[in-house]
């Protein structure tokens, strides 16, 4: 997608240097910042400390670091400790095991000499498959806007939460790529942004429409109802961390608020997600960890002093008890359709199946 015009991706590879760029999400929506990766270290380190996040842009991440960690000792130990390292920085998003599954079975039965090559391109491969399915979402998802009756002649209305445009991707994203689809196709479209307490996730949604040029209004995460109860939104569409096999949703904390709204209010509540958020061995929602984050995430506000400097401001007294669940589950029965690579089904074992036949028998 666009950055001040220019189209950028959210992670550049850099084999010759053995690392990678990424974009510095806690640095935005204030400043642009790019970080540089070139250890084990520091790319776990980027994922636990959100630098980077959205489920496929963290598979994409563990994909290298585990590349990168290969470098100058590819051994099976090596390996074996490398993904285990990536593996307990997040454990909600399923797109982190799945990519560090499959790098692991590429990888294994090769020589070290030939381990360090394959790791790059198996990473590559995967970066570049998630760019080709999402922007296969946006164009299932422009199908499903196109659909949808529009008010009066006025702008499509879509409210999303936390953030599942391009910065959680490798590019496009998923629920805001049928909305850049819609804009690049000149489908009048407006997005109700929803600001996502305590990480404030809206804020990067709200950049990065800017950027594209997408009209957006910002809101506080409470005021959804009210504006769905009102009339003024057409759909919901948000991403996901992990859909079960019965296509219940792990998503921000918050989404399960906005189904029930929509659902009261007989507004369609899509969830766009790829193939690697799918998890065909999670029968339910129930057996979904949720990950509990630190509660200064809570206690304290981050943004810019009166002098334009990062700054943090404590809101609650440090010994103030706190819970802070980072994602909770939608049920399957709140969400009107799941938005794939693939197409458009229901939120259900059998229309999961429906789209990826080649899982019945891995079931089995």
């Amino acid at each position: 997608m666009n950055i001040h015009g220019t189209p950028t991706r959210t992670l550049r590879a850099r084999p010759a240097q053995n690392a990678i760029d990424l974009i510095d999400q806690t640095r935005l929506p204030h400043a642009l910042h790019w970080v540089r990766a070139s250890t084990l270290e520091e790319a776990a380190h980027a994922i636990r400390a959100m630098q980077v996040r959205g489920a496929p842009l963290i598979g994409a991440t563990a994909a290298y670091g585990l590349a990168i960690a290969l470098e100058f000792e590819a051994s099976d130990a090596r390996l074996a400790e490398a993904a285990a390292l990536l593996r307990s920085t997040r454990p909600t998003a399923v797109n982190l095991h799945w990519a560090l599954a499959r790098m692991e079975n590429r990888l294994s039965g090769l020589s070290t000499a030939e381990r360090r090559a394959a790791a790059w391109v198996e990473a590559d491969a995967i970066a570049e498959e998630d760019v080709a399915q999402n922007a296969a979402i946006g164009q299932h998802g422009l199908g499903v806007l196109r659909q949808l009756p529009r008010h009066d002649g006025r702008s499509l209305q879509v409210m999303t939460h936390c953030n599942a445009g391009w910065l959680a991707t490798v590019d496009w994203g998923t629920a805001l790529s049928p909305v850049y689809a819609a804009h690049d196709a000149g489908l009048p479209v407006h997005v109700w942004v929803s600001e996502t307490r305590p990480r404030n996730q809206g804020l990067l949604t709200a950049w990065e429409l800017a950027q594209h040029g997408v009209p957006h209004t910002l809101i506080a995460d409470n005021a959804a109802g009210l504006l769905m109860r009102e009339g003024r939104v057409d759909a919901v569409i948000v991403g996901a961390d992990r859909i079960a096999a019965n296509g219940d949703v792990a998503n921000k904390v918050g989404t399960y608020l906005k189904a029930l709204a929509a659902a009261d209010t007989g507004i369609p509540f899509y969830v766009a997600a790829p193939r690697s958020t799918l998890d065909f061995d999670c029968p339910d929602g129930a057996a979904i960890p949720i990950e509990e984050r630190d509660g200064d995430e809570f206690r304290r506000v981050h943004g810019l002093d009166a002098h334009g400097q990062p700054s943090a401001l404590l809101q609650l007294p440090e010994d103030e008890g706190v819970a802070n669940p980072a994602f909770d589950v939608t049920p399957a029965r709140l969400v009107s359709g799941l938005i794939t690579e693939r197409g458009v089904c229901p939120a259900s074992l059998a229309g999961l199946l429906g789209l990826y036949p080649e899982m019945s028998k891995a079931r089995l």
